[in-house]
């Protein structure tokens, strides 16, 4: 983005590097139109979680119009080359919860691609093919186990990738991984080095933790730096995440270089966020970079 479009005037005054504790239509109203480089974030999913300050069992159809409010502000601050990738899932019992999140984005954005974020995997050996380094079978990952006998324990969640106009360029090699067959570099044309496109599946997993997590459905740091890296990350990139928690987002960020800016409305999320996130920039004051005006 242009240096002269980010400083652009604009109401708010919001500091960049800093997460904000407004409501997150409030903070969006403040930013400059079009300034957002990437929107990264993981609302919640209207499903009964335990949080602070947010209750979580909305009747269907308030919380999917405040769903709505959220894509037509997240549309207006993003940029008209920008990526906006949409973490949401559902429950066993209600499946359609992303579906119709999905539906109020659709008057805002186009639907440029669909990521399944694989939380936990099983392979059978046999499954597999000829590769000396897989022994035996395969179960990686963590999951929360179902105990019914009609639902499947779910194992999976959904990334949508929006952008307006649905004809974004990415860096699908910036989160590419080594052929396993390594006979194909060279002989494709495409082939020039050892990496190919990722695709749409993303195993990335939970790391493990022996103590209760400090809330309750933050997602691990790898899945907005993944989102990050394939938009494309440069210096000045511009990172939002509406529903920053406790700051994974703004970790992303920060590791690829990146500049990032966060609401949320819980002062004891924020509080964790901070000291996650002081502890990866050592010296540095939230917000000491800039103020968006």
């Amino acid at each position: 983005m242009a240096e002269e479009t980010r400083a652009a005037p604009g109401p708010g005054g919001l500091a960049v590097n800093t997460i904000h504790t407004i409501d997150c239509i409030e903070g969006m109203q403040r930013l400059p139109e079009g300034i957002i480089d990437v929107i990264v974030t993981s609302p919640p999913y209207n499903i009964g979680k335990n949080y602070n300050s947010y209750n979580d069992q909305q009747p269907r159809e308030d919380y999917l119009d405040w769903m709505g409010r959220v894509a037509a502000g997240a549309a207006r601050v993003l940029a008209d080359d920008g990526s906006f990738f949409l973490n949401i899932g559902g429950k066993p019992r209600d499946p359609w919860i992303p579906f119709d999140v999905v539906q109020r984005f659709r008057p805002h954005f186009e639907l440029q691609n669909v990521i399944h974020w694989v939380k936990s995997i099983a392979i059978e050996k046999e499954d597999v093919g000829d590769y000396e380094t897989i022994a035996g079978d395969i179960a990686v990952g963590h999951y929360q186990p179902v105990n019914s006998v009609r639902y499947l324990s779910q194992c999976h969640e959904h990334i949508f990738h929006f952008t307006k106009r649905g004809d974004v360029a990415l860096d699908k090699l910036g989160v590419g991984v080594p052929y396993q067959d390594k006979s194909n570099i060279g002989r494709w044309k495409a082939a020039e080095r050892d990496l190919r496109d990722r695709g749409n599946t993303w195993f990335i997993p939970y790391r493990t933790i022996r103590s209760s997590r400090p809330h309750p459905t933050s997602f691990p740091e790898k899945l907005p730096e993944m989102c990050i890296r394939l938009h494309g990350c440069r210096p000045g990139t511009l990172v939002l995440d509406p529903f920053m928690g406790i700051g994974s987002t703004a970790l992303a960020a920060l590791a690829l270089g990146a500049d990032y800016i966060g609401f949320e409305i819980d002062p004891d999320y924020r509080e964790i966020a901070e000291s996650r996130i002081a502890g990866a920039r050592p010296g540095r004051e939230a917000g000491e970079d800039s103020v968006l005006r």
